[in-house]
C-alpha cells in the first residue's frame, strides 16, 4: 500500500492502453494481496475518465471476485453504459493475470437542485488530536513495531475514537458491533474532486469490515479470523475533502454465516458527506 499521499495520487494516475481501457501501477507492500480499497478506488478513476467533468459520481457498487496480486498491474475495462441528460452510467471489469477480479457499477449525475435533509453528526466525540493512532492500536493488537504499519498505510491519517467492546467508549446494548473513527488523506490533495471521492474510496475500506469483529474478541489480521470483503457500496451525498478530516461511524448491524455486514457514515464540518455498506467474509480459523 502506498507510504505517502504522494504514491498515493501516483496509483489514481492510470495508463490509457486504448479508449476505455487502463492499466495500473501497484505500490511497493509487503502485503499478499491487493488492498481493496486500492481497487476500487482505481476502478473510480478509470470510469470517471469517460465522464464529462460536469457530472458527479453519486453512488458505487463493487464486488471483489478473485483476490488480486500485488505483483503484476490490474487493467480496467470501463464499458459506458448510458449517458442521458442528467445521468451517466458506467461498468467496470477489472483484470488480472487473466482473471476477472473485481466488478463496478458506478451512477453520475448533473448537479440539480432538490431537497435536503441530513442526519446530525454524533455528539461526545474526542477530537482526532485526542485519540491514539490506529497503526498504534494495530501494533498492539499484533505486536509488530508501529513502523511496520506506518509503511502500509502512512497515506491515511486514522484516529481511533472507540468501539462498544465491553466497557467501551460507545457501548450500548442496542448497537454491539459499533466503531468510530477519524479519517483524512495524509497531505493536500489537488482540488479535482473525483480525485477527492476516490481516495475516500480508499480509506474507506480500511476499517469497516472491522466493526463486525468488535463483539467477538478478534480483530481483521488476527490469527483467529479469515477476513474478505466480499462487496462494498458507496453514496456520495455533498462536497467532501478527503485530506480534511472526516468522522467515520461505523457499526455492525449483523453477523452470521461466517459474514458480516457493516454499515458506515462519514461526517465533515457538520455535514452528511457520504454512506457506505460493506459485506465480508469473517471465517473463524480452524
Amino acid at each position: 500500500m502506498p507510504k505517502s499521499i504522494g504514491e498515493l495520487v501516483e496509483l489514481l494516475e492510470l495508463e490509457e492502453i486504448e479508449i476505455g481501457l487502463y492499466r495500473a501501477r501497484q505500490p511497493d507492500t509487503l502485503m499478499q494481496r491487493a488492498f481493496g480499497g486500492q481497487v476500487l478506488a482505481q476502478a473510480l478513476s478509470a470510469a470517471a475518465r469517460t465522464v464529462e467533468a460536469t457530472r458527479t459520481l453519486h453512488s458505487m457498487h463493487g464486488y471483489f471476485l478473485v483476490p488480486g496480486r500485488t505483483d503484476i498491474p490490474i487493467v480496467y475495462d470501463v464499458e459506458q453504459v448510458r449517458d442521458g441528460r442528467s445521468f451517466s452510467s458506467r461498468r467496470v471489469v477489472a483484470r488480472q493475470g487473466g482473471k476477472t477480479i473485481f466488478y463496478l457499477s458506478a451512477s453520475y449525475q448533473i448537479t440539480e437542485d432538490g431537497f435536503d435533509h441530513q442526519d446530525p453528526t454524533p455528539e461526545d466525540v474526542p477530537a482526532p488530536d485526542d485519540c491514539p493512532r490506529y497503526v498504534d492500536i494495530l501494533a498492539g493488537l499484533t505486536g509488530r513495531e508501529p513502523a511496520i504499519w506506518q509503511r502500509e498505510y502512512g497515506a491515511l491519517d486514522v484516529r481511533f475514537a472507540g468501539d462498544s467492546r465491553p466497557g467501551g467508549a460507545l457501548s450500548d446494548p442496542r448497537h454491539p458491533a459499533r466503531a468510530r473513527v477519524w479519517v483524512r488523506v495524509d497531505g493536500r490533495l489537488p482540488d479535482d474532486p473525483r480525485i477527492h471521492q476516490a481516495a475516500l474510496a480508499y480509506a474507506s475500506d480500511l476499517t469497516l469490515l472491522a466493526a463486525a469483529t468488535v463483539p467477538h474478541d478478534v480483530f481483521i489480521g488476527g490469527p483467529q479470523v479469515q477476513a474478505a470483503s466480499l462487496d462494498h457500496a458507496m453514496w456520495f451525498l455533498r462536497a467532501l475533502r478527503a485530506d480534511q478530516w472526516l468522522l467515520y461511524d461505523q457499526i455492525s448491524p449483523s453477523a452470521s454465516n461466517a459474514r458480516g455486514l457493516s454499515t458506515g457514515r462519514l461526517f465533515q464540518d457538520g455535514q452528511l458527506v457520504a454512506n457506505v455498506a460493506q459485506e465480508g467474509l469473517i471465517r473463524p480459523a480452524r
